[in-house]
């Protein structure tokens, strides 16, 4: 399972059910994308330590960004962004769950289900828990 910034950004502004799927998961995964989304968002050193630990902690397996990736991602915006505003960065995240054949964990559900054999799994943040 590829884990989309949304979900990590829930889980570490600790809200607790994206901190609860992320428990589900034997290992985190994210695109070299996902990690300078997540860097960008920084406000502090220690903030950015923080992540850190906690990614080493959840031994998070950063893909990075390949040629292949490079032109899937290319397909994908020359089909997709005039047409339902994908972005560079969705694009990205997109044609990695695709090059390494995993299934996209995201709240921003509208962004990528229309990228054809994407297989993605909607999490949202508004959903009362379970109990």
């Amino acid at each position: 399972m590829l884990v989309d910034s949304d979900v990590l950004i829930w889980h570490l502004r600790g809200l607790a059910r994206a901190t609860q799927r992320l428990d589900q998961l034997p290992h985190l995964t994210i695109s070299a994308i996902t990690w300078l989304e997540l860097l960008q968002g920084m406000r502090s050193r220690a903030e950015l330590e923080a992540v850190q630990k906690s990614l080493t902690m959840r031994k998070t397996e950063r893909l990075p960004v390949t040629p292949a990736i490079t032109l899937r991602a290319t397909a994908l915006m020359e089909s997709l962004t005039l047409s339902h505003g994908l972005g560079m960065g969705d694009a990205l995240i997109a044609a990695t769950a695709l090059e390494h054949d995993l299934p996209l964990l995201t709240a921003n559900f509208k962004h990528f289900i229309p990228v054809e054999g994407l297989s993605v799994e909607r999490f949202d943040p508004t959903q009362n828990a379970q109990v």
